[in-house]
């Protein structure tokens, strides 16, 4: 009778009846929460071990860190709505049910964005200036995740935003086109990020200038040209224009024509193809394709040759065809062939 009565208790607009349920159900939730927790947690944790990526354990640690504070606020939630606590604790309940959650799923979205980032910067290799503008980019992207969750939490709280929205949109667009260069420069830049065109250090030609890239950096991409020149390129006109990579390249292939004189005989200029695929054979990093009699020019026999250096490497690739060539003029004195007479000399 007594336990009754206690249970029928008003408090503060509601029985203790009322608040044993809303404790038990709240704490059964977090029970039912923490098993499968467990489970979820031991299925992932299995997973990423098999997958041996860095990517599988941040998002089992990520989930383990804002999941479960996330299904706890929402249990506190449901397990609260039977109870009549009043005006102002209602209205805080509600705030903090829509900020925690909120928080958490901008941390996550924080972490996977940064991961994302990071990784392209190690991977794009980048340092000084470049590691800075990388910085930059990764804070404007940051603040752009808060300025939007920001907006859908007013929202959700009842804040009428749509004069605000209104007004950063007038104000977005002016400013768009006041800096729509920049911008370009800027979405430039995260696609030279993202696609890796080029990266500090290549060898790439633009157009008809070219150099090696020294820095890359929000507006602009500046290249060392082979006589000491800086030239500096908006992002812009980079990803715009056509570009040869040449540190992407694995081999290289040659083609270069032989003229000889026409009193060369038969017999001699039935060796020249053996003769050239010997001599290339016989250098470290080539490969030889094809040496071919070609065609009967005007004023010479003309020969073909294809072959690769198996190096991107420019100075390498000078050696070799150097080399190629010094070996031809020694051994075509040796059986007496001449070249052909250059008949604009």
């Amino acid at each position: 009778m007594i336990v009754q009565k206690t249970m029928h208790f008003l408090f503060f607009g509601n029985t203790v009846e009322s608040y044993a349920i809303s404790v038990g159900m709240f704490f059964g939730l977090v029970l039912v929460i923490g098993i499968v927790k467990h489970f979820v947690l031991a299925r992932l944790r299995e997973s990423a071990r098999k997958a041996g990526t860095v990517f599988t354990h941040l998002l089992v640690k990520e989930f383990e860190k804002n999941a479960v504070p996330f299904f706890i606020i929402i249990a506190f939630y449901f397990a609260t709505q039977d109870l009549k606590l009043g005006g102002s604790l209602n209205k805080i309940i509600h705030v903090a049910v829509i900020i925690v959650p909120t928080f958490l799923i901008v941390r996550f979205m924080l972490s996977l964005v940064t991961f994302g980032l990071e990784r392209q910067w190690k991977r794009a290799d980048l340092t000084g200036k470049g590691r800075q503008s990388f910085r930059i980019l990764q804070t404007l992207i940051q603040v752009f995740i808060w300025v939007i969750a920001g907006i859908v939490l007013f929202d959700n709280l009842g804040v009428k935003i749509s004069t605000l929205v209104a007004g950063l949109g007038i104000g977005g667009i002016a400013i768009a086109l006041a800096s729509q260069a920049v911008l370009g420069d800027v979405f430039a830049f995260i696609m030279i990020l993202f696609d890796r065109p080029f990266e500090v250090g290549d060898y790439i030609i633009v157009n008809d200038y070219m150099g090696t890239v020294e820095y890359i950096g929000i507006k602009s991409t500046r290249i060392r040209s082979l006589d000491g020149e800086l030239l500096v390129f908006h992002n812009l006109d980079l990803t715009n224009a056509r570009i040869r990579n040449y540190k992407k390249m694995e081999e290289r292939r040659v083609l270069f024509p032989l003229e000889i004189s026409y009193e060369t005989r038969l017999p001699e200029m039935e060796k020249i193809p053996g003769l050239i695929e010997t001599i290339i054979r016989s250098i470290p990093d080539t490969r030889f394709d094809r040496a071919h009699f070609k065609a009967f020019g005007k004023s010479s026999l003309e020969y073909e040759v294809v072959y690769y250096v198996l190096t991107p490497d420019f100075n390498k690739y000078m050696d070799i065809l150097q080399m190629i060539n010094f070996r031809i003029r020694k051994d075509f004195d040796a059986m007496d062939i001449h070249f052909a007479h250059n008949p604009s000399a």
